[in-house]
Order: C-alpha cells, then structure tokens, then sequence
C-alpha cells in the first residue's frame, strides 16, 4: 500500500470508529466531537476505560496494536458493566463491532472508577500473559531479536548451532511492513508449519535513526532478497511470494558498501583496487587438493592439530579434497611429512546457467573472479543501457518498484524513455567466509538497504549437533560477544556469578521481610 492508500484507510478507520462510538464518548461526559480527532480519539478513550494514556502508542505499533485492539474492545465494554463471558467473546470474535452494537442498543452506564484488578485468577493469568507478549514484541521487533546460524557460511567465525542476540537498534530498527502477523514468528508457525501472516495490508517501509551504519566486514542478518521458498531448507516445489520483513533470514559478512567498486581476484576480494583486509576474528576459507605420499592423515591430527573436520577423500586414496580450510590449517598441513603438494582450488571456468554468479548468463565470471561491479548507492545516478541492465532489471523493478519495459535496445521506466537511472536506496554486498560453501551475493546479486535486519552482537548458547551430554554444548562460545579483535572471550562464568548474587541478594532480603513481619 502506497502512503496515500494508507492514509486514505486511517480516515476511513477513524470515521467508523466515530459512527461506532460517538455515544459512549457522550456517556462518560465527553463531547462528541472528541471520538472524531485522530489520535486524540484514542486519547481519550484511555481516559474513559481509566487506563494509561501511553497505551496510545501501542494502538500505532505494527503487530504490538493487533494484541492491544481486543484488549481495549473489552476494556471499553467493561467500562459500561458488559462483564460476562460472552460479552467478552462477543467483542472479540466480533473485531469490535460489538462495541457499536452496546453503543447503539444498550442503556450506557459509564463506570469511571471501575476495579481494573482481575476478578479470578485465569483473567489475571491472562492480563499477564497479554502483557508479556506485549513487552516481548515490543523488545523483539525493536531492540534484540533472537536468531540462530542455520548454515556453515560463515564457519570459524559463527559456526552452526550458535544462538545469537541480533540488534535492532545498531542499524536502526524497522517497523514491521507485515501488518497482520502473529507476535515473534518469523514466516511460518512453528511445529504445523503454516503461513504466520497476511500479505495485506503492508505498511510503507520505515526505519528509526541508528547509532551506526553497515561497515565493511560488519556482519549482518538480512531478508535473503530471492526468497520464495515455503520454508527455510524446505526444497520442495512449494513456493511463496512473501513481504520483505517475512522472507528468510540470512547472516553473512558485508564486504561492499555503497558506492564500492568490488571484483574478486582468484578468491580475494578487492574494494576500489584493492585487497579488502579483513579483520582479526574472520577466517576465510577455501576447497583445497591435498596429494600425499600414499600415507593417511590422522583423523586425531586433522581435528586436533588443524582444528578441521571437514570431509576428505575417502581410504586408500593419495588425494584429498578439503573443502573449507583457512590458509593458516592449509600451511600447517603442508608442513606435515607426508603432504607432496597442496593447491587452493580457483575457478577460472564462467559459471553460468540457472545456478551461475550474479547476473546469470551475462558474464564469463564465476565466484573465485568476479568483477567488477559497482554497489548502488542512494542519489546517484548510473547510465543505462542493454549491457548494464541485467545488473539493475531486479533493483529497478523488485527492490524500487518501477515498470520496467524493454524495445530492443530501448529502456522504458514507467513509460518514459531512459538513458540513466538514480537508485532510490542504499545496497550491499554480502558474502560468507567459507567461500567455496556459500551461497551469497555472488549469486543473487545486492542487498537493498530495506532487507538489513540487524547487527549480531552475542552468543548466548552454542550447540553442537554431533555432541553428546554436556559435550553438546560448546561452553567456551556461551556468553562471547560476535565482534571485536583476538579470541572470543567468554562471559558465561560471569554470568553465573551475577545469577547466584541475584537469587543469594533476593532470598535474603525476602527472609529480612518475612521475620519482620
């Protein structure tokens, strides 16, 4: 929805409120009028179900105001003695039309100082409930999300397993443009795996001010922009045409920013010309070929001594094939007696196809040279033509939303001829350490700036799958932080200190209480 469209429906919303609600305002010894301003309507209406009028702003917070509608629907009825079960149902199940019907049809008794203390203990259970799904969303979709690392893209750095407290705040935080979602699920309802949203209404994208922008080697989680699968590693032929806010999350490495010029040279990345440094924590990886003296690594040696588990060829063979080493474990390996040669697999072969690099079958590149290509940035303009358009058709039509039409070489935007294009955001380029296992911008192409999600900050739980007991977690990655230099330190033990002071401080101030009573 267009921001007129939007506008047009908030006008539309606000007069059927007055139609439905004009007389209750008059019955609790308000003007008529007051149910008909914007806003002060909700005001008001606070005031008159003797609530706190900050509950305002949660009637305007995208998902956090479809938990607060019902409540205030029953809180509006019980400010006129509708306090039956039914009643409650009725509003309800009713999405609030019952509220007209009691303003039309019922003797209206206003109750200004009504008990707002639950009068059984399942209404008090689930005002707290509702509560807390309030204060959760509200945390969840403005300040820290929870998230975990699905994928080995970004290995030695967040390994698969690893929980994470993703930012909201660092980027800036976006409001949701699903309007109509259930609270902190992402696209589909766990366990029954259904569809957790409605595509309409969608909200205009916003985004609050940050306390910092996306940095080159920032890592950062993301919708993937070509998402239409059904559900995350769902590969079936099931497909879904999802919002921007519902489409999978990703979490790879930023190493384009706007306005970079970007290529990459036999696997190194350039950046304006030049290699791109990466920082102390990152690991790049790559596939090698390993040929021995006819002599077997020792599994306790590649695990223990190169820090490696990744597969390798298979018994009785003199050449291994690694597929993820860091070039640190590549030169100890090489330092073994019987390593003959070790070469760093690199591409030279254009990928194309379907399944080729970014823009597909347009390029002799492939994802070990690549380049260059120039990262859009807000405001400026590029030239364009039928060579440059596969690098912009999906930015211009998809991510910016302009008609897009081709004649021969003749390039209509929006039905007008052009010879240039201005982006309308910022874009970014995206891509995981362990180079040969991921699939990132070199594929799909740039990141819009309205994609970004946040900025992962902490490891609060790391499991490994193949663990067993308390080997199962990995305990010297809980409680460290994803970003800064050296080896991540952990907090965990800290963490305990501060649990027990806490539960120690409280069980002694509860018993001071008690004995003075």
């Amino acid at each position: 929805m267009t921001l007129t469209q939007w506008f047009v429906f908030f006008l539309v919303v606000q007069v059927l409120h007055f139609i439905g609600t004009w007389k209750i305002y008059e019955a609790a010894g308000r003007k008529r009028w007051e149910a008909a301003v914007p806003i002060y309507n909700a005001i008001v209406l606070m005031k008159i179900i003797n609530r706190p009028v900050w509950w305002t702003i949660l009637l305007f917070v995208p998902i956090v105001n479809l938990i607060m509608f019902p409540v205030v629907w029953v809180e509006t009825i019980r400010s006129f003695g509708k306090n039956t079960t039914t009643d409650t149902i009725l509003a309800i199940a009713t999405l609030g039309l019952y509220v007209a019907y009691v303003n039309y049809t019922a003797k209206l008794n206003h109750i200004p100082d009504r008990s707002l203390i639950p009068e059984n203990r399942g209404a008090d259970t689930i005002s707290s409930l509702l509560f807390a799904i309030v204060v959760a969303t509200l945390v969840h979709t403005y300040v820290m999300q929870p998230f975990t690392i699905p994928s080995s893209s970004l290995e030695k750095t967040l390994l698969v397993g690893d929980f994470l407290f993703v930012s909201k705040f660092h980027y800036g935080a976006r409001t949701p443009m699903t309007a109509v979602a259930l609270p902190m699920v992402h696209d589909s309802i766990p366990l029954i795996h259904k569809k957790s949203y409605s595509n309409w209404p969608q909200l205009p994208y916003f985004r609050f001010p940050g306390v910092q922008h996306i940095e080159r080697n920032d890592i950062v989680v993301f919708n993937w922009p070509v998402d239409t699968v059904f559900v995350f590693f769902d590969r079936s032929n099931r497909k879904a045409d999802k919002p921007i806010d519902k489409k999978s999350n990703y979490v790879k490495r930023c190493v384009g920013v706007p306005g970079d010029s970007l290529s990459i040279k036999d696997g190194y990345v350039y950046i304006n010309n030049k290699k791109l440094q990466l920082p102390e924590r990152a690991r790049p990886q790559y596939s090698y070929t390993v040929t021995t003296d006819g002599s077997f690594y020792d599994p306790t040696y590649l695990q223990n001594e190169l820090n490696v588990t990744d597969r390798y060829g298979q018994t009785g063979e003199k050449t291994f094939i690694f597929s993820a080493l860091t070039e640190e474990s590549a030169a100890r390996l090489a330092k073994n007696p019987i390593t003959k040669s070790i070469t760093r697999n690199i591409s030279h072969e254009p990928e194309t196809g379907s399944h080729g690099v970014f823009p597909q079958n347009t390029t002799n590149w492939n994802r070990d040279n690549y380049g260059p290509i120039y990262i859009p940035e807000a405001g400026k303009t590029t030239p364009l033509n039928i060579q440059n358009l596969p690098f912009y058709k999906r930015l211009i039509t998809e991510y910016e939303g302009h008609d897009l039409k081709v004649t021969g070489s003749e390039i209509r935007i929006d039905g007008k001829i052009a010879t240039s294009y201005t982006f309308g955001q910022d874009y970014y380029w995206m891509m995981g350490d362990n180079r040969h296992n991921s699939e990132d911008s070199r594929y799909w192409g740039y990141v819009p700036a309205n994609h970004v999600v946040g900025k992962p900050v902490f490891i609060w739980l790391s499991t490994n799958a193949n663990g067993k007991g308390f080997n199962k977690i990995r305990w010297e990655r809980m409680f460290t932080t994803v970003g800064g230099d050296g080896e991540p330190f952990s907090y965990f033990k800290f963490f305990l200190i501060a649990l027990a002071a806490y539960f120690g401080i409280t069980f002694f101030l509860d018993k001071r209480k008690t004995n003075a009573e």
